[in-house]
């Protein structure tokens, strides 16, 4: 009886530990799932961004901006309405995960920002608030990659390095 019950419990432990596993390697993938999908958008929007610039087209960089803003926002809106998977470092991740977003955000708030300027004064501070910020990426970039380890060490994953 003893036996049965033992190899029971194993049993059970064997499963929560996998489901456990299994449940933060997909709040993983959702979250890189997340990111990539604002890839095509991102690219974009540098690159009109860019000729916007060169045209001098103040209010298409403010739209750019306002466009990226909202797609990014809605991101940190839903990762802030899903409760935080209930692992270890689950809390953790999603905190990293909204400061993440929340910076990518406020990237594309400048943007917007800058293209509502009326003057060259104001359009230069809104570019030295952009340096601030783009000074700040490596560190950001850094952040999430840390807590995203951090996250899959505790939870028993790997985590693919895409370069």
């Amino acid at each position: 009886m003893l036996k049965k019950l033992s190899f029971g419990v194993l049993l059970l432990a064997c499963l929560v530990g996998c489901s456990n596993k299994k449940t933060a390697f997909n709040y993983n993938e959702d979250f890189v799932k997340k990111e990539k999908s604002l890839e095509p958008a991102i690219s974009s929007t540098e690159s009109s961004v860019s000729g916007y610039m060169a045209a001098e087209q103040w209010d298409s960089i403010a739209v750019a901006g306002e466009k990226m803003e909202g797609m990014i926002g809605a991101i940190v809106k839903e990762i802030k309405d899903t409760p935080a998977p209930d692992v270890k470092e689950g809390q953790n991740f999603k905190d990293a995960g909204i400061r993440y977003f929340e910076f990518m955000e406020s990237m594309y708030t400048v943007y917007k920002d800058y293209g509502h300027q009326t003057t060259q004064e104001g359009r230069d501070a809104q570019l030295q608030r952009l340096r601030d910020l783009s000074d700040k990426k490596t560190a950001e970039i850094s952040n999430i990659q840390s807590a995203q380890q951090k996250f899959a060490d505790a939870n028993g994953f790997k985590v693919e390095k895409t370069y």
